[in-house]
């Protein structure tokens, strides 16, 4: 008897762009289309020795860690009784292989529209007339690139597949999709680049396929169409071993991007997501990581999420800048918040990083966060979101409790006096606080306890101290000797409760 049970629903990869006839021909004759490509990666073991890290691929690892299938046998896809764990690939790109379709691009609408039969073909294939697994059925749809907007365009758009199908889809995983479009060159993709479908990255293009408000400035919104929370946007930030085309598309895309897509541009608004030192394909691509597999496989099969931001209280400045405050000077200055997470275990990866050396840590202004009054349009203040952390409770190896922990900093940029840089005193981009929290997170009964110690200052398999808690929720209070007061504010929820 078939039987289809949450959280291990089919997945159908949807891969990327490709640019020209050779491009479409190599991809089309790959049965994975690129989703079973891995890496070997070299590090340093405690005796001074280099060992390899072997990553497999996602394809390899869901058949390994969770008893995943391929669609294929004799040569074919599978005709009937597909398991429920199973990987299909979207082979959307064969109508434009002379040999297996007509030679004729499918447009991103006729993909979308493609990806619907898909569903329904795969539902058919698993549930055998079954009406009971036909009524549990769901789908994963996971991205890479322009595959991405192929799955938006089908979410979105109404004129393309059909309102059930679409409430087939359990949750969407991208890597390193363009949702607000390519820029080059400071420059989005001109919408009457029609060569190779260039200007399927065009916003203007991406608005009118997505069916978003025309001239819209962005156009990464899912437009009330698909709920954020089930969208993961994972981000590349390493464009430097991007070598497409020479490199150039690296040197155009340039710093905070992943040699092709801007970090800014590389997620869905309001959707969890992660950042990992990739880029956008090849050796050290985005789909063939460690980090890529891990945010993969906690994002749909994981049991809590944890969302973390920072909320400020406190921002010291040095004596001599804080002198000419005092004397009425104009002082400008901001501040980089960095985080990086890790699960307990994790030696060769981390879930999500988002630092200084790789363009990828927030942001803020002074006034932004403690001044808001003087911000034109903000009424609170812009506490900086640090990270969406799925965690699986299948991964525990030692007691009851789920285990991370989160290398938290804040440092400053230059200060600018009266228009002028000061450094006279100052050391550049010092810094106000660095620190790595350990957090364990436990299920009981009446819900999450949650322990934290600071590793700088204790063991890191030290018991911790129990979260403080206000009118707002958990925290963990931040300082430092320097002056600077923040709170780390947590969430946690039970992740298989919320889909």
């Amino acid at each position: 008897m078939v039987q289809v049970k949450h959280p291990f629903y089919p997945i159908i990869y949807v891969r990327g762009y490709a640019m020209s006839q050779s491009e479409i021909e190599e991809t089309v004759a790959t049965p994975y289309m690129g989703f079973n490509l891995g890496a070997t990666k070299l590090r340093q073991s405690w005796d001074g020795s280099v060992k390899r890290h072997i990553f497999e691929s996602p394809l390899i690892r869901l058949m390994k860690d969770y008893g995943y299938v391929d669609a294929y046998e004799h040569g074919h896809e599978k005709k009937e009784k597909l398991p429920v764990k199973s990987v299909s690939v979207y082979r959307y790109y064969e109508q434009a292989d002379d040999d297996l379709g007509g030679g004729d691009v499918a447009s991103i609408k006729q993909a979308a529209q493609g990806l619907n039969d898909l569903i329904l073909e795969i539902r058919d294939k698993v549930c055998m007339g079954n009406q009971q697994a036909i009524n549990d059925f769901k789908v994963y749809l996971v991205a890479h690139s322009m595959g991405g907007l192929v799955c938006r365009c089908f979410l979105q758009n109404q004129q393309v597949g059909s309102a059930n199908t679409k409430s087939l889809v359990d949750k969407v995983f991208t890597y390193a999709t363009p949702h607000n479009g390519i820029e080059m060159a400071g420059m989005n993709i001109p919408g009457f680049l029609s060569l190779f479908d260039m200007n399927n990255f065009n916003r203007g293009n991406i608005a009118e396929y997505l069916q978003l408000p025309e001239n819209s400035k962005r156009v990464d919104s899912l437009g009330g169409k698909f709920d954020e929370s089930k969208f993961f946007s994972l981000v590349g930030t390493n464009h430097k071993d991007y070598t497409v085309a020479g490199g150039m598309s690296s040197k155009l895309a340039g710093n905070m991007s992943d040699g092709l897509v801007k970090i800014s541009n590389a997620v869905v608004a309001k959707s969890p997501r992660a950042y990992v030192h990739r880029s956008h394909s090849g050796h050290y691509g985005i789909v063939n990581s460690e980090e890529g597999y891990q945010n993969l496989t906690r994002f749909l099969f994981g049991d809590y999420r944890v969302n973390g931001y920072i909320e400020v209280e406190e921002l010291p400045l040095p004596p001599s800048v804080r002198k000419a405050l005092k004397d009425k000077k104009d002082v400008k200055a901001s501040y980089y918040f960095e985080s990086t997470l890790s699960p307990r275990g994790a030696i060769s990866y981390k879930l999500t990083e988002r630092r200084k050396e790789t363009y990828s840590s927030v942001l803020r202004g002074f006034d932004e966060l403690l001044k808001i009054e003087n911000v034109d349009g903000l009424n609170k203040a812009r506490s900086p979101y640090m990270f969406s952390a799925f965690l699986s409770s299948g991964n525990i190896t030692v007691g009851k409790s789920v285990v991370f922990s989160v290398d938290l900093a804040v440092s400053t940029t230059d200060y600018e006096i009266d228009g002028f840089l000061f450094f006279d005193k100052t050391v550049p981009a010092e810094y106000l606080f660095r620190n790595t929290v350990v957090i364990r997170i436990t299920k009981g009964a009446n819900g999450f306890k949650v322990k934290y110690n600071f590793s700088d200052d204790s063991w890191s398999e030290s018991a911790g101290s129990e979260i403080k808690k206000d009118d707002n929720g958990m925290y963990i209070p931040l300082s430092s000797k320097k002056g600077f007061k923040a709170k780390l504010r947590l969430n946690v929820s039970d992740w298989n409760k919320m889909v």
